[in-house]
């Protein structure tokens, strides 16, 4: 498969973002192999902060190119979040990881998230007034 990186982003021949997930969940697994080694020794606001900052950011930068993509890829980001909470809050692989999973935010609402805070940003900030001519309010009348 032929790929090319702008941005930080991986983008495959046929634009199905499998590639840009895959460079994705690789890296942010790598962290977190090493992040649990460091586990022990982070206090539990120092191990968000460490979490937040190499893994959480890394799922959420440009996933509002994947509004389209199928429920396999996401599901791969939900794998990875879901490795995260464990590595953030210490539950270690025996025991249930559900009552964390409840307090975060699912992949697919972060990417709608990032959407709608796109567009609100794009009516109504005066430095990316650019972008308002590709948004359209649509009305459903029901």
């Amino acid at each position: 498969m032929d790929t090319a990186r702008d941005l930080g982003v991986v983008l495959d021949s046929q634009l199905t973002m499998s590639a840009q997930v895959s460079a994705v969940c690789q890296s942010t697994h790598n962290y977190l192999r090493q992040l649990s080694l460091l586990v022990q020794t982070l206090s539990i606001e120092a191990r968000k902060t460490v979490v937040q900052a190499y893994v959480s950011s890394r799922l959420d930068y440009c996933n509002s190119l994947l509004s389209d993509v199928n429920d396999s890829l996401v599901q791969r980001f939900r794998a990875v979040q879901n490795a995260a909470a464990r590595v953030d809050t210490g539950i270690r692989l025996c025991e249930h990881i559900m009552p964390v999973l409840t307090q975060l935010l699912p992949v697919r609402q972060r990417i709608e998230f990032k959407l709608a805070v796109l567009v609100y940003k794009s009516l109504n900030a005066l430095s990316l007034r650019y972008l308002m001519d590709d948004c359209q309010l649509i009305t459903t009348t029901g």
